[in-house]
């Protein structure tokens, strides 16, 4: 559900007051609409009457595994899913994506990099605001549900990074990406050693897109600066 306002709708699911009210104040400035449960059977009564765009779940709950709760809500619900837990241990990792959630995120947590992971996971879903699941940019149709790139009726082979990354350009066409802004919300702002990974994307990304790679009219370099998607 998005609200009126066409703001996404985020459930945290979490015991811990501190985190929650944290989590909430950094949401909230980022635009989202935020509510809030702190049990399983409080979870519950929140999914059915804020109809959430996306859910962040605590394993560690006071009654009972938000494991279960993920599993339970995927016999029903599609609602994209991010573990958020101090449990790190490969096992519960596991079982969490297992049971259907849609990434996995360890405490203690840094915001840009979760509210990065947020709206990666929102694309992948397709669970945005219907105005950005399908997007015409010249020849190019762009289908966040689908995940797919068509040019003249043929779709494009590209790999996950390279999806992501034109999806947030296409989310920006005509304005500059900065290289932090790629890293942030591609690559959930991990320090790389070196800035090559996003440059050998971007190099590839462009020989699928552009007639001459070498001359690009479309995915431009600003040099110092990032990228910007022309139509």
């Amino acid at each position: 559900m998005v609200d009126p306002d066409g703001r996404i709708v985020v459930l945290i699911v979490e015991d811990e007051p501190s985190y929650v009210d944290a989590l909430s104040i950094g949401l909230v400035g980022e635009g989202f609409v935020v509510a809030a449960a702190s049990t399983l059977a409080d979870a519950r009564a929140q999914f059915v009457a804020v109809k959430p765009d996306i859910l962040l779940l605590d394993v560690m709950l006071p009654d009972g595994s938000g494991i279960d709760f993920c599993r339970e809500l995927r016999a029903t619900s599609s609602v994209p899913i991010i573990m958020v837990t101090a449990r790190s241990e490969e096992v519960d990792v596991i079982l969490g994506l297992e049971f259907g959630a849609s990434d996995y995120v360890t405490k203690p947590y840094r915001l840009r990099e979760l509210i990065a992971r947020i709206r990666a996971v929102l694309r992948r879903s397709g669970n945005e605001p219907a105005s950005d699941v399908i997007m015409s940019i010249g020849e190019f149709r762009i289908d966040t549900v689908r995940r797919s790139v068509v040019r003249d009726g043929a779709e494009l082979e590209l790999s996950r990074k390279e999806f992501d990354l034109l999806a947030l350009f296409a989310s920006r066409l005509g304005q500059v990406v900065t290289r932090d802004e790629c890293l942030d919300e591609i690559w959930w702002g991990r320090d790389l050693a070196d800035t090559r990974t996003l440059d050998t994307h971007v190099k590839r990304l462009r020989q699928k897109l552009e007639a001459n790679p070498g001359n690009p009219i479309h995915l431009l370099t600003i040099r110092g600066v990032g990228f910007r998607l022309d139509p």
